[in-house]
């Protein structure tokens, strides 16, 4: 008998999530609902909640109040296992670059020539086959990135998280981390991706979330967006004004 494949984990459904620090209000009732098909990219000014709403979407952070529910599942544990993220730094074992992709793949139940043949094609879709036994850390920021973002991927997560993947990157570096996340899309990961780059939001956003001081001012699509923003915050943004 095949297996029965687990049940989708969208849509994921955000109902009035709070989260408050240091009596500070830093996520204000947030509610969304967010579909599995289009690649979602949160934009907004320094200090409006994104990488913290990207930690508690994943479930690394817990809220103050509301909730998160993943399809028809409860909240948290199931759907978290069927999850990746990528930080804005790379955070890599101390040991070659296979070696970090082989801890990952065998904390995901992988043995012998299935992880080994798994491992070695993560790396060389990241291109970095040549560095296959070099000490991660010893690799470049660039190259860091791309291992980190294989490893992620190399799990065949439902759903990857990216904060600012490709911040303080060259170009060539960043062409090479956005066709990887292009690449894993195309396949079904779907995406949901913090940045501050305008260009790289045009490019990959097919969905738009835009918070302001930890408030969803907008969503929508990213061409609508992008051409008509419905918010004042978001257009005075995207003129490159200071929003306040």
């Amino acid at each position: 008998m095949p297996e029965t494949p687990p049940p989708s984990l969208f849509p994921l459904r955000v109902r009035e999530l709070v989260f408050r620090a240091n009596g500070r209000c830093l996520i204000d009732h947030i509610s969304m609902v967010l579909e599995e098909g289009p690649r979602t990219l949160i934009l907004g000014p320094n200090g409006a909640g994104k990488s913290l709403l990207l930690r508690l979407l994943h479930g690394l952070v817990q809220p103050t109040s509301g909730e998160l529910r993943w399809g028809e599942c409860a909240p948290a544990p199931p759907a978290r296992d069927r999850q990746a993220m990528v930080f804005q730094r790379p955070i890599l074992l101390r040991r070659s670059a296979v070696a970090n992709l082989r801890h990952a793949l065998r904390h995901r139940g992988l043995r012998g020539a299935p992880l080994r043949c798994r491992a070695a094609g993560w790396l060389e879709r990241a291109e970095l086959s040549e560095y296959t036994h070099h000490p991660a850390r010893q690799l470049s920021v660039g190259e860091q990135q791309r291992l980190a973002l294989a490893r992620a991927l190399s799990c065949l997560p439902d759903i990857l998280f990216l904060d600012e993947p490709t911040a303080n990157l060259d170009p060539i570096s960043t062409l090479k981390i956005e066709r990887l996340i292009l690449q894993a899309h195309a396949e079904g990961t779907a995406i949901i991706m913090v940045t501050h780059d305008l260009g790289q939001a045009r490019r990959l956003g097919e969905q738009i979330l835009f918070l302001h001081r930890g408030r969803l001012e907008e969503q929508g699509p990213g061409k609508l967006f992008f051409k008509k923003p419905a918010s004042a915050r978001a257009h005075e943004f995207l003129a490159g004004g200071l929003i306040l």
